[in-house]
Protein backbone atom coordinates (compact mmCIF):
# COMPACT_ATOMS: atom_id res chain seq x y z
CA UNK A 1 0.00 0.00 0.00
CA UNK A 2 2.84 2.39 0.88
CA UNK A 3 4.51 1.59 -2.44
CA UNK A 4 1.31 2.37 -4.35
CA UNK A 5 0.80 5.68 -2.53
CA UNK A 6 4.43 6.69 -3.08
CA UNK A 7 4.42 5.90 -6.79
CA UNK A 8 1.07 7.62 -7.33
CA UNK A 9 2.36 10.67 -5.44
CA UNK A 10 5.16 10.91 -8.02
CA UNK A 11 2.58 10.74 -10.80
CA UNK A 12 0.48 13.33 -8.97
CA UNK A 13 3.39 15.79 -9.14
CA UNK A 14 3.37 15.43 -12.93
CA UNK A 15 -0.42 15.95 -12.98
CA UNK A 16 -0.05 19.08 -10.82
CA UNK A 17 2.68 20.38 -13.15
CA UNK A 18 0.39 19.93 -16.16
CA UNK A 19 -2.44 21.63 -14.26
CA UNK A 20 -0.42 24.66 -13.14
CA UNK A 21 1.40 25.23 -16.44
CA UNK A 22 -1.85 24.96 -18.38
CA UNK A 23 -3.51 27.58 -16.18
CA UNK A 24 -0.45 29.85 -16.23
CA UNK A 25 -0.50 30.04 -20.03
CA UNK A 26 -4.14 29.48 -20.99
CA UNK A 27 -5.70 32.11 -18.71
CA UNK A 28 -3.77 35.08 -20.19
CA UNK A 29 -3.75 33.61 -23.71
CA UNK A 30 -7.50 33.05 -23.47
CA UNK A 31 -7.97 36.78 -22.81
CA UNK A 32 -5.94 37.62 -25.93
CA UNK A 33 -8.06 35.17 -27.94
CA UNK A 34 -11.21 36.78 -26.51
CA UNK A 35 -10.06 40.19 -27.78
CA UNK A 36 -9.46 38.63 -31.18
CA UNK A 37 -12.94 37.11 -31.11
CA UNK A 38 -14.43 40.55 -30.41
CA UNK A 39 -12.17 42.35 -32.90
CA UNK A 40 -13.79 44.65 -35.45
CA UNK A 41 -11.34 43.29 -38.02
CA UNK A 42 -13.30 40.62 -39.91
CA UNK A 43 -10.19 38.62 -40.84
CA UNK A 44 -8.92 38.38 -37.24
CA UNK A 45 -12.41 37.63 -35.97
CA UNK A 46 -12.91 34.85 -38.54
CA UNK A 47 -9.52 33.24 -37.83
CA UNK A 48 -10.19 33.25 -34.08
CA UNK A 49 -13.72 31.88 -34.57
CA UNK A 50 -12.37 28.99 -36.65
CA UNK A 51 -9.66 28.30 -34.05
CA UNK A 52 -12.21 28.24 -31.22
CA UNK A 53 -14.57 26.07 -33.27
CA UNK A 54 -11.84 23.50 -33.94
CA UNK A 55 -10.65 23.42 -30.33
CA UNK A 56 -14.17 23.02 -28.95
CA UNK A 57 -15.37 20.70 -31.70
CA UNK A 58 -12.62 18.07 -31.56
CA UNK A 59 -11.59 15.81 -28.66
CA UNK A 60 -8.65 16.91 -26.51
CA UNK A 61 -7.28 13.39 -26.92
CA UNK A 62 -7.08 13.90 -30.69
CA UNK A 63 -5.43 17.30 -30.21
CA UNK A 64 -2.79 15.72 -27.97
CA UNK A 65 -1.93 13.16 -30.65
CA UNK A 66 -1.90 15.84 -33.36
CA UNK A 67 0.44 18.14 -31.42
CA UNK A 68 2.77 15.27 -30.53
CA UNK A 69 3.13 13.93 -34.08
CA UNK A 70 2.86 17.26 -35.97
CA UNK A 71 6.63 18.03 -35.89
CA UNK A 72 7.39 14.69 -37.53
CA UNK A 73 4.72 14.76 -40.24
CA UNK A 74 5.02 18.48 -41.04
CA UNK A 75 8.74 19.20 -40.52
CA UNK A 76 10.14 15.63 -40.56
CA UNK A 77 11.64 16.39 -37.15
CA UNK A 78 12.47 13.58 -34.77
CA UNK A 79 9.97 13.25 -31.93
CA UNK A 80 11.45 11.74 -28.78
CA UNK A 81 10.19 11.01 -25.27
CA UNK A 82 11.50 14.39 -24.06
CA UNK A 83 8.94 16.16 -26.26
CA UNK A 84 5.95 14.36 -24.75
CA UNK A 85 5.49 16.64 -21.75
CA UNK A 86 5.93 19.74 -23.91
CA UNK A 87 3.33 18.41 -26.35
CA UNK A 88 0.89 17.89 -23.49
CA UNK A 89 1.31 21.48 -22.29
CA UNK A 90 0.92 22.91 -25.82
CA UNK A 91 -2.21 20.84 -26.50
CA UNK A 92 -3.79 21.66 -23.14
CA UNK A 93 -3.03 25.38 -23.45
CA UNK A 94 -4.47 25.81 -26.95
CA UNK A 95 -7.53 23.76 -25.96
CA UNK A 96 -8.33 25.50 -22.69
CA UNK A 97 -7.53 28.94 -24.09
CA UNK A 98 -10.44 28.51 -26.50
CA UNK A 99 -12.85 27.74 -23.65
CA UNK A 100 -11.54 30.53 -21.44
CA UNK A 101 -11.79 32.95 -24.38
CA UNK A 102 -15.52 32.35 -24.71
CA UNK A 103 -15.96 32.72 -20.95
CA UNK A 104 -14.04 36.02 -21.01
CA UNK A 105 -16.06 37.22 -24.00
CA UNK A 106 -19.33 36.52 -22.24
CA UNK A 107 -18.15 38.41 -19.16
CA UNK A 108 -16.85 41.41 -21.10
CA UNK A 109 -19.95 41.73 -23.27
CA UNK A 110 -22.16 41.58 -20.16
CA UNK A 111 -20.73 44.88 -18.89
CA UNK A 112 -23.16 47.70 -19.84
CA UNK A 113 -21.94 50.18 -22.48
CA UNK A 114 -22.90 53.01 -20.15
CA UNK A 115 -19.91 52.20 -17.96
CA UNK A 116 -17.52 52.67 -20.87
CA UNK A 117 -19.16 56.00 -21.65
CA UNK A 118 -18.98 57.11 -18.01
CA UNK A 119 -15.28 56.19 -17.85
CA UNK A 120 -14.66 58.17 -21.02
CA UNK A 121 -16.37 61.22 -19.51
CA UNK A 122 -14.18 60.89 -16.41
CA UNK A 123 -11.08 60.96 -18.60
CA UNK A 124 -10.07 57.29 -18.31
CA UNK A 125 -8.01 55.82 -21.13
CA UNK A 126 -9.13 52.56 -22.76
CA UNK A 127 -6.60 50.53 -20.75
CA UNK A 128 -7.59 52.25 -17.48
CA UNK A 129 -11.26 51.65 -18.24
CA UNK A 130 -10.64 47.96 -18.85
CA UNK A 131 -8.35 47.19 -15.91
CA UNK A 132 -9.98 49.44 -13.29
CA UNK A 133 -13.66 49.24 -14.19
CA UNK A 134 -14.41 46.40 -16.58
CA UNK A 135 -12.02 43.64 -15.45
CA UNK A 136 -13.15 43.50 -11.78
CA UNK A 137 -16.74 43.05 -12.97
CA UNK A 138 -15.72 40.46 -15.54
CA UNK A 139 -13.84 38.41 -12.93
CA UNK A 140 -16.85 38.53 -10.63
CA UNK A 141 -19.17 37.32 -13.40
CA UNK A 142 -16.98 34.56 -14.84
CA UNK A 143 -15.59 32.96 -11.66
CA UNK A 144 -18.24 30.16 -11.48
CA UNK A 145 -17.64 29.21 -15.14
CA UNK A 146 -13.86 29.42 -14.74
CA UNK A 147 -14.06 27.25 -11.61
CA UNK A 148 -15.96 24.62 -13.57
CA UNK A 149 -13.32 24.59 -16.31
CA UNK A 150 -10.49 24.39 -13.78
CA UNK A 151 -12.08 21.40 -12.06
CA UNK A 152 -12.49 19.75 -15.46
CA UNK A 153 -8.81 20.43 -16.14
CA UNK A 154 -7.83 18.47 -13.03
CA UNK A 155 -9.56 15.38 -14.42
CA UNK A 156 -8.37 16.00 -17.99
CA UNK A 157 -4.73 15.74 -16.91
CA UNK A 158 -5.28 11.96 -17.09
CA UNK A 159 -5.54 12.28 -20.89
CA UNK A 160 -1.77 12.86 -20.98
CA UNK A 161 -1.54 9.07 -20.82
CA UNK A 162 -2.50 9.02 -24.52
CA UNK A 163 1.07 9.95 -25.46
CA UNK A 164 2.62 7.97 -22.59
CA UNK A 165 3.30 10.82 -20.18
CA UNK A 166 3.72 9.27 -16.74
CA UNK A 167 1.11 11.25 -14.85
CA UNK A 168 -0.89 9.75 -11.99
CA UNK A 169 -3.52 7.84 -13.99
CA UNK A 170 -0.90 6.23 -16.23
CA UNK A 171 1.09 5.18 -13.17
CA UNK A 172 -2.05 3.74 -11.54
CA UNK A 173 -2.88 1.69 -14.65
CA UNK A 174 0.65 0.29 -14.87
CA UNK A 175 0.72 -0.74 -11.21
CA UNK A 176 -2.81 -2.20 -11.45
CA UNK A 177 -1.80 -4.22 -14.52
CA UNK A 178 1.44 -5.46 -12.95
CA UNK A 179 -0.12 -6.41 -9.59
CA UNK A 180 -3.54 -7.48 -11.02
CA UNK A 181 -5.43 -5.31 -8.53
CA UNK A 182 -7.72 -2.28 -8.79
CA UNK A 183 -6.35 -0.77 -5.57
CA UNK A 184 -4.05 1.69 -7.41
CA UNK A 185 -7.03 2.99 -9.40
CA UNK A 186 -9.04 3.48 -6.21
CA UNK A 187 -6.16 5.35 -4.58
CA UNK A 188 -5.76 7.46 -7.74
CA UNK A 189 -9.49 8.27 -7.58
CA UNK A 190 -9.05 9.45 -3.99
CA UNK A 191 -6.08 11.61 -4.99
CA UNK A 192 -8.09 13.18 -7.82
CA UNK A 193 -10.99 13.88 -5.48
CA UNK A 194 -8.75 15.54 -2.88
CA UNK A 195 -7.03 17.55 -5.62
CA UNK A 196 -10.42 18.72 -6.93
CA UNK A 197 -11.63 19.48 -3.41
CA UNK A 198 -8.61 21.72 -2.77
CA UNK A 199 -9.22 23.53 -6.08
CA UNK A 200 -12.95 23.96 -5.36
CA UNK A 201 -12.35 25.34 -1.85
CA UNK A 202 -9.65 27.70 -3.14
CA UNK A 203 -11.92 29.03 -5.90
CA UNK A 204 -14.75 29.46 -3.40
CA UNK A 205 -12.50 31.63 -1.26
CA UNK A 206 -11.58 33.72 -4.30
CA UNK A 207 -15.29 34.16 -5.09
CA UNK A 208 -15.90 35.39 -1.54
CA UNK A 209 -13.14 37.98 -1.94
CA UNK A 210 -15.05 39.40 -4.88
CA UNK A 211 -18.41 39.24 -3.09
CA UNK A 212 -17.98 42.83 -1.92
CA UNK A 213 -18.59 43.87 -5.52
CA UNK A 214 -22.33 43.77 -6.18
CA UNK A 215 -23.38 43.58 -9.81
Amino acid sequence: MLYICTELAKGLLVSISIFLLTLAFSLPFGLIVAFGRMSKNRLIQTIVKVYISIMRGTPLMLQLIAVYFAPYYIFKAKVGPSYRFTAVIIAFVINYSAYFAEIYRGGIEAVPNGQYEAANVLGYSKSQTFFRIVLPQVIKRILPAVTNEIITLVKDTSLASVIAVMEMFTTAKLIASADTTILPLIVAGIYYYVFNLIVAVSMEKIEKKFSYYKL
